[in-house]
């Protein structure tokens, strides 16, 4: 009687403790339920709490499931967790201003979308462009008797997007370019650059817009990001080839155009990048497209600007220093220099403008404008610039 007893009383906590694991469980697990269902219809004592213990030494397939659960989600925190990781590496080493301005990221996750404007040259504008020399020369339009002014507006707006990127998808094929040449990458970019001078305080003959220069240019960019040995972290950036054309779309005699082909190279070195402070230096070089003499508004155009020019900008504490230099690399050495610097306005006041810049510029030479390009002009002016570096 005692036997029978103990056997019913490990029979009901048994089942309990069946019942309690399956009621535990997630409502997914039918098939331990199912089984559950089974053993309780067996009419004798032993065999039932046999197929009870049988059950309860093996493992369900719910079991199994949210065992392969779990491995999953851990998986899936290790590899967010080295997502983040990269994450907080990237956000250690920040974009150089190159690589911002060419779009040149390692992560594609932030490489920026195509078809958006970017910043190509310097976006200014300088009320106050007092010109020592003004061409004299030429008239302003058909009137002979109208001439420049001392003082004229002169503005700049320049822009680039990028038309495709990567233009070479195949891994294997750039790994092999990259490993050969050092090339990461290449990227088809179009610009747009329009330079004019506004004679805006000649009111004797309506302020007319004295010249302006339409400069649309097609740039393959090779990304590289290479150190120089020997430089102290200096990096080759890029180098980008392609064509260029320049024009100030008036008719004859005032016309002046011409078309190149361009080929550029980007240095650069950061100073640390706590403070942003770093110096780059543009090699620009351009080979002039042979015209017919009929059709040659300038034939001497390559005297005066001669096959190329440097440019090294300075970015230190929050200002811009930039330094141009060109020259014919003749002997009658007919060149030109260019000066700039600028500041955010918010380093002045931090409820102005941060990315509007306090900037001042100095030409001295020739081939400031496509009219000019055959007269020495020594301007100084002043005025605001998108502070596009940031």
């Amino acid at each position: 009687m005692i036997l029978q007893i103990i056997k019913k009383t490990r029979l009901v906590f048994g089942l309990f403790l069946l019942f309690a694991f399956a009621a535990a469980l997630p409502a997914g697990a039918a098939d331990m339920e199912n089984a559950l269902t089974e053993c309780a219809k067996i009419r004798n004592n032993a065999a039932r709490l046999k197929c009870f213990d049988k059950l309860a030494r093996q493992p369900s397939i719910k079991e199994e499931s949210v065992t392969t659960t779990i491995e999953k989600k851990e998986s899936v925190a290790i590899t967010a967790g080295e997502m983040e990781t990269s994450e907080a590496a990237a956000k250690q080493t920040p974009l150089s201003v190159m690589e911002k301005h060419w779009d040149m990221s390692l992560d594609p996750r932030k490489e920026r979308n195509i078809f958006v404007l970017w910043p190509y040259r310097p976006c200014y504008f300088l009320p106050l462009a007092y010109n020592f020399s003004p061409n004299k020369d030429a008239a302003l339009d058909f009137d002979p008797d109208a001439k420049a002014k001392h003082n004229e507006v002169k503005f700049q707006l320049s822009f680039k997007f990028k038309l495709w990127r990567d233009i070479i998808r195949d891994h294997t094929m750039k790994d092999i370019i990259e490993k050969s040449t050092g090339v990461r990458g290449v990227d088809l970019w179009v610009a747009y650059t329009q330079q004019s001078f506004w004679q805006l305080y000649n009111k004797a003959f309506s302020a007319p817009f004295r010249d302006t220069n339409y400069e649309p240019e097609l740039l393959l960019n090779f990304r590289l990001q290479r150190e120089i040995p020997y430089l102290m972290g200096t990096k080759l950036q890029f180098i980008n080839v392609g064509f260029n054309h320049q024009s100030n779309g008036r008719s004859e005699p005032l016309s002046r155009s011409w078309n190149r082909i361009v080929a550029n190279v980007g240095l650069e070195k950061n100073f640390g990048t706590a403070t942003g402070d770093s110096f780059e230096l543009l090699l620009k070089t351009w080979y002039r497209l042979p015209e017919d003499d009929a059709d040659d508004d300038n034939p001497d155009l390559s005297r005066y600007m001669g096959y190329g020019e440097l440019w090294g900008t300075l970015y230190w504490k929050k200002q811009r220093f930039a330094l141009m230099l060109r020259n014919n690399l003749r002997s009658d050495n007919k060149g030109a220099v260019q000066l700039e610097w600028s500041m955010p306005m918010a380093s002045i006041n931090e409820n102005l403008a941060k990315k509007i810049s306090l900037y001042v510029q100095y030409f001295n030479g020739y081939g400031e404008s496509l009219l000019d390009y055959n007269k020495n002009v020594n301007r100084i002016s002043a005025g605001l610039m998108l502070a596009d570096w940031y």
